[in-house]
């Protein structure tokens, strides 16, 4: 900001300073600026070069002189020098009571000059509240602005709101012109029925298509927000304050807690109802109760083994060598051989898989190539047909004693054939042989096309 030289004395950068904030005000607001009174002493050369300054009191009006397209290229200064008033106002302060009975006296002497001198003061207070409000204003963490006229044209808003719409250049546009994308979303209509009656309308969570840019592509933001009536002196309706917060994060994370509660419910059901099922069979087939508490706790312990492989991933799936491994680890990893490429199986593929190897490994050490002795496991599996994926396991028991189809089926291969054909939509095969069983097993990895 330019320096004015107001002259020696304590009041002088005071002085200056009043100068230069009124001119500034006149160029922001583009409007007329007054100083009721200005101490403004006036620097005279005297004949020697020597400079004295002629202590003088202005009444100063600033008047902007705009072009055509309404930007303030000059200001305008009628300055009235009032310096023979603040004299004899000076004067008559000295007066005793008594001696300053006339009307001009009062005058001169307090009444007009002191309301001047009010007024004045009084303004430069308002002027610093309302730059504080300002601050305040723009300076919220919620998004507000302020609307005008039947078009609601925006003639503030603070950071908050312009993130909100891109940062787009809305102000002194209408709402229509300025955010378009708004359209046939209902908020034009709200500002309208606000403005016509007079009654504030509140949003709560309030779905809102919205440009980051023009022509830019929507993206749905979710609002909690206030449209309250502006009045002015006489009562009427002037405009809209728009006020509210951006609620979008607080909205996602609910869904995704509504979502992730509904996906747990979903889980618990069908895990109780796979215990229930695991509980119902394995009564059948051992009467023993002993017999059927170990077969029970065991398969119980297979399920709760991939459901902790499943929990270190979040539940986004496991990987298949994984879920082999931790359903025959306790039969001693060095007797089986495990040979195949990465597979990501989702929770539902490694839960029934996970029984399925449970199954195969348990009748393994009971019947087959795991029992006490030299007998192995080989694993393999693969990937085949690329455009539609098929995983093939082939499970094959070597070393062991001979094995011969069971004269009725147990539990461990109704389990397999249900959990292959009804939750994995594959196929399994059982091959009982001299050399020990085979099993052949083929699922789709992409269940919407199975």
């Amino acid at each position: 900001m330019q320096e004015y030289d107001a002259g020696p004395g304590e009041d002088a950068s005071e002085n200056a300073r009043q100068l230069a904030a009124s001119f500034a005000k006149v160029l922001k607001t583009g409007k007329p600026d007054h100083l009721a009174v200005l101490h403004y002493p006036i620097p005279i050369e005297q004949p020697d070069g020597t400079v004295l300054y002629d202590d003088r009191y202005w009444s100063c009006t600033h008047t902007p002189i705009k072009d055509a397209s309404g930007s303030v290229t000059h200001i305008l200064q009628h300055t009235s020098d009032i310096t023979e008033l603040e004299r004899l106002r000076r004067q008559v302060g000295r007066l005793r009571p008594e001696e300053a009975s006339s009307a001009l006296d009062s005058l001169i002497g307090g009444g007009m000059f002191r309301r001047a001198m009010s007024v004045q003061a009084d303004n430069r207070r308002l002027e610093s509240e309302r730059r504080q409000l300002l601050d305040i204003f723009m300076q919220t963490p919620g998004f507000v602005a302020v609307l005008n006229g039947p078009e609601h044209v925006i003639q503030l808003h603070n950071g908050a709101y312009g993130q909100l719409i891109g940062h787009r250049d809305v102000v002194g546009k209408p709402i229509r012109e300025a955010l378009p994308e708004l359209a046939g979303q209902g908020f034009y209509d709200c500002l309208d029925e606000v403005l016509a009656t007079g009654e504030p309308f509140q949003g709560r969570q309030s779905p809102v298509q919205l440009q980051h840019m023009p022509n830019g592509s929507l993206t749905t933001r979710y609002l909690n927000f206030i449209y309250q009536p502006i009045r002015n002196d006489t009562g009427a309706i002037m405009g809209v304050f728009v006020q509210g917060h951006d609620v979008t994060d607080t909205v996602l994370a609910a869904e995704r807690q509504k979502l992730m509660i509904d996906e747990l419910n979903h889980r618990v059901k069908n895990t109780l109802a796979t215990v229930q099922s695991i509980a119902m069979q394995t009564a059948r087939s051992h009467e023993d109760p002993r017999s059927f508490a170990e077969t029970f706790q065991s398969r119980i312990l297979s399920l709760s083994h991939t459901h902790d492989l499943l929990t270190r991933s979040h539940w986004e799936g496991a990987d298949l060598r994984e879920v082999l491994e931790h359903e025959t680890a306790a039969h001693g990893l060095h007797r089986l051989t495990l040979n195949g490429p990465s597979v990501s199986l989702d929770p539902a593929m490694a839960v029934s898989l996970g029984m399925i190897f449970h199954e195969l490994a348990t009748n393994a050490a009971k019947y087959g190539a795991l029992t006490p002795g030299e007998g192995r496991v080989l694993v393999d599996w693969s990937v085949a047909d690329l455009n539609n994926p098929h995983l093939a396991i082939l499970w094959r028991e070597t070393g062991g004693p001979s094995v011969a189809q069971p004269e009725r089926r147990g539990f461990g291969s109704r389990l397999i054939e249900r959990n292959v054909r009804h939750d994995l939509a594959g196929t399994a095969q059982m091959h009982y042989r001299d050399n020990g069983l085979s099993a052949e097993i083929t699922i789709p990895l992409n269940k919407e096309a199975a």
